[in-house]
């Protein structure tokens, strides 16, 4: 029988497997300078820069309009996301006639929104004004309460209030953080912070007692009439060869 031989079959030829080509990569962009990261505030500096403040403006006053310690409670928790100046326009005529706790329940919520219908709000801001009055009566004897924790437990006073309340009315040397002082403690590098309480405690922490009682209120004039958000005035800035903010324009 003849023996049956098999021509071995031809293997092909392995094609080279290409390149991958690299993947292009986009440069990172430069990390944002940190205020955390620039030279910190000297003890010195910081007496210094309230130093200033307080000789151009030895005795600063809050600027929204009020009678006692009730009339400012209410206005601070009216002020909430409104300005000063649309506030006192409001509450002139409004703390004529309800400048107490029982007055204010007297006049009633109803009526209450006549007085404040051009503040933003106005209607949830109205029912807490009459709740808070409320409170005032059954819990505190028609008094401001004077400490924090108690101010916070009235209807629409959140600490920020409570804060203002209690360095406006009481003296006590407390910091009240709102955009304004927000704004300066992080852009100055005086005290920087991802939160207002942050902030707050961060300024707590570096201003020197002397100043404490008007501190926040020149931080919040200084906010609101020369280191504003967009377009601040460097050029007549009293603290500029101090402050840290890398983007300030002297």
């Amino acid at each position: 029988m003849a023996k049956i031989t098999r021509k071995p079959v031809p293997r092909k030829a392995a094609v080279p497997k290409k390149k991958a080509k690299p993947v292009a990569t986009k440069p990172k962009a430069p990390a944002k300078k940190s205020l955390k990261a620039t030279r910190p505030w000297t003890p010195a500096e910081i007496h210094e820069v309230f130093s200033r403040f307080r000789k151009a403006n030895p005795e600063p006053k809050g600027e929204l309009e009020h009678v006692n310690p009730f009339t400012l409670l209410v206005a601070v928790v009216l002020s909430a996301q409104a300005t000063d100046a649309g506030v006192n326009k409001a509450t002139r005529a409004l703390f004529e006639v309800a400048d107490t706790p029982q007055k204010m329940l007297d006049l009633g919520e109803e009526r209450l929104r006549d007085y404040i219908k051009t503040i933003g709000l106005y209607r949830t801001k109205g029912r807490n004004v009459i709740a808070l009055s409320a409170k005032l009566l059954s819990d505190f004897g028609g008094e401001v309460p004077r400490t924090r924790a108690e101010i916070e437990s009235l209807p629409g006073a959140g600490r920020k209030t409570a804060n203002v309340v209690l360095n406006m009315a009481f003296g006590e040397h407390t910091m009240a953080v709102d955009t304004h002082v927000f704004r300066v403690g992080n852009r100055t590098g005086l005290a920087p912070g991802k939160t207002p309480l942050e902030v707050e405690f961060g300024l707590e922490k570096v201003i020197p007692a002397e100043f404490m009682l008007h501190a926040h209120h020149w931080l919040i004039l200084h906010g609101r009439y020369t280191c504003l958000a967009r377009k601040p005035r460097c050029e007549v800035c009293l603290i500029n060869d101090l402050c840290r903010w890398p983007e300030k324009t002297v």
